[in-house]
């Protein structure tokens, strides 16, 4: 299974992209704010990577520190932020080095990740399932 998480402003165009996917498998489409809904979603469904959508590839980022902020959600309040780690695409997407705040999450999880675009949608994650024992 494989989770495909971007912010609302990115989310309109997934869907399209992972209809034209050639491939056999599972995806969740995750739309997010923050980083505490990515991280719920990376333990509850164990995904074998997180491709994440953002207006420009990149290949890697720093470490960063989010602010501690409480957040009121849906009738629900939690608080999130703290440091997280630098981190390296789990696959070449011809971006450069960025920030990340959901790439470095996945990655304090300890998940591959990939930040692309949403046309990058298609290709790069057929190319994931082929790079992976379970092939697509």
């Amino acid at each position: 299974m494989w989770l495909i998480a971007a912010p609302a402003e990115q989310a309109a165009a997934v869907p399209d992209a992972l209809e034209a996917v050639d491939g056999k498998g599972r995806a969740e489409f995750l739309v997010h704010e923050g980083i505490t809904p990515l991280l719920a979603a990376i333990e509850e469904l164990k995904p074998y990577g997180v491709l994440v959508v953002i207006e420009q590839a990149l290949s890697g980022g720093p470490a960063v520190s989010v602010p501690e902020q409480d957040i009121e959600a849906d009738g629900l309040s939690y608080r999130e932020g703290g440091p997280l780690p630098a981190w390296v695409s789990a696959l070449e997407t011809g971006g450069g080095q960025g920030i990340s705040e959901a790439a470095s999450a996945a990655t304090s999880a300890g998940i591959p990740v990939v930040v692309i675009t949403a046309a990058q949608i298609t290709s790069i994650l057929e190319a994931w399932m082929d790079r992976t024992p379970h092939g697509r």
